[in-house]
């Protein structure tokens, strides 16, 4: 049958559209940043496609997700963002829990302060810093994590005056690597890395003084093959060892 060549240009503009439109497009908790990027080379290594990475607050994500932003997989840093979007109708179903995380408190190293495991020592930082660097805990599960430590500890009047918000815990982590802050509070995940752990001194923090940070993924409805097939490799033995070498406890 003979197809008109404006027929002809409008299907190949449609199946070029529709081919960009099924690249998956990941959106990651921040607190997973250097762990993920490992996971992807695997993933990668494995013969699987190329995949669009976000990094950002679970929060942002989580609104942009229910205001129709092109996400096909999102791994989150808790649980509340990603069963508020099952709720809404957004994902295939509940999705599943891939790691625990575990919160930090970290000291830029020039800044001479020294942190110990013990109330008194911690109070002592805090008095001693300029700024105390937390993720916005609306936004971030790392930083209402930091709060909740904070006031569970007795430390909250102390801090509450010198704290410093970052829209993401990446964020926040960097204002201490960078000096803008001397202490702050991360995830352990990102306390380990190369970048950071050079410049800091860190301190993993009473686990029992916080909600314990359950982090879930999700897929998004309409989400293309290579999203599930990182979805299934996120549950898998290559990603949890990753996970585990990051200091995330994996179900």
């Amino acid at each position: 049958m003979f197809i008109r060549p404006i027929s002809l240009f409008a299907s190949l503009l449609l199946f070029t559209n529709l081919a960009f439109a099924q690249t998956s497009t990941v959106a990651v908790a921040a607190n997973m940043k250097d762990a993920f990027n490992e996971i992807m080379v695997a993933f990668k290594a494995s013969g699987k496609a190329e995949m669009r990475v976000v990094y950002g607050s679970s929060g942002n994500f989580a609104a942009q997700i229910m205001n129709g932003a092109p996400f096909n997989l999102f791994i989150a840093a808790d649980e509340h963002f990603p069963l508020e979007l099952f709720k809404n109708g957004k994902t295939v179903d509940e999705g599943a829990t891939y790691a625990i995380g575990k919160l930090a408190l970290i000291a830029k190293t020039s800044s001479g302060i020294r942190l110990a495991d013990s109330k008194t020592e911690i109070a002592r930082a805090i008095a001693q810093t300029n700024k105390v660097a937390i993720a916005k805990p609306e936004l971030a599960p790392y930083g209402k994590a930091a709060v909740d430590y904070l006031k569970a500890e007795g430390l909250w009047d102390l801090a509450k005056d010198k704290l410093v918000y970052g829209d993401n815990i990446g964020v926040a982590t960097t204002y201490v690597v960078s000096g803008a802050a001397d202490i702050g509070f991360t995830a352990l995940s990102l306390a380990k890395s190369p970048e950071v752990a050079k410049e800091t001194s860190l301190l993993l923090v009473d686990a029992k003084l916080y909600e314990p940070i359950k982090q879930r993924m999700v897929l998004i409805k309409g989400a293309p093959q290579e999203s599930v097939d990182m979805y299934r490799f996120m549950q898998g033995p290559q990603a949890k060892s990753i996970l585990q070498r990051y200091g995330y406890t994996t179900p």
